[in-house]
């Protein structure tokens, strides 16, 4: 299996703060892996850094082969990077329409990729017109998943996409995610939901400390609960 992104002895300073300690991981082409950790490991800042708002302090990044670490955030978006913050950041006083042409880089947007979006996310096409700052925080996830789909990307960094959100939602935001990942999409998710990984995943990285102290197959990790337990036990709030 080809890796699509690779970090290599990846250090990341915040002012003073020594946030990512030598990261090392890969991600294969074509498949999900995911980010898994206790608040304050690093996982953010990871996507950060590759994404490129961070700038990493020392070590190598590279996507399909290119290096991008020293690259600018508009640059790294312009090679096929996606990014879901954990902020839901969508354009508050832009109606859904306007938030989704800001995001279609290459063109009008695609009727036919809309219809699919709005399968998974029917409110969407209800509030079409309306400002992305009146809708609740399920659909602003929702509106802020479509932006990073609404053209098709090499990558995909996803950052806690079911925090805080009803099980209704939680459930269409996984079965969204599997139809993307069944088109081969590729996939780096940072996700506290045990469930949400264990449903997503094929891979498995778990940090601690701003290093990675886990790697592996997501359904290795699933069915193995004592690993659970001293992994996750401490890493994770809840893992059901």
């Amino acid at each position: 299996m080809t890796d699509l992104l690779r970090l290599s002895g990846v250090h990341t300073h915040i002012g003073r703060y020594h946030i990512l300690q030598g990261i090392d991981l890969a991600v294969p082409q074509g498949q999900v892996t995911m980010l898994l950790g206790r608040n304050g490991a690093g996982k953010t800042t990871t996507l950060r850094t590759i994404m490129g708002l961070w700038q990493a302090s020392s070590g190598e990044i590279s996507l399909a082969g290119e290096r991008i670490e020293s690259r600018a955030t508009p640059d790294i978006a312009r090679l096929g990077v996606g990014y879901v913050p954990e902020s839901m950041a969508v354009f508050s006083d832009l109606t859904v329409k306007e938030n989704l042409v800001l995001a279609a880089r290459d063109g009008p947007l695609d009727d036919a990729q809309l219809d699919w979006i709005f399968g998974f996310f029917p409110a969407l096409r209800r509030f079409w017109l309306s400002r992305a700052g009146s809708l609740s925080g399920g659909q602003k996830q929702m509106l802020s998943i479509a932006r990073a789909i609404i053209e098709p990307r090499k990558l995909l960094l996803i950052d806690e996409p079911t925090k805080g959100l009803a099980p209704a939602i939680v459930m269409a935001l996984i079965e969204c995610l599997k139809e993307i990942k069944r088109e081969g999409a590729t996939i780096l998710l940072v996700e506290q939901n045990f469930f949400a990984a264990r449903e997503l995943g094929d891979n498995v990285l778990v940090m601690d400390n701003g290093t990675i102290v886990h790697r592996g197959e997501m359904a290795a990790l699933a069915a193995d609960v004592p690993l659970q337990e001293r992994l996750l036990g401490l890493s994770l709030e809840a893992h059901q």
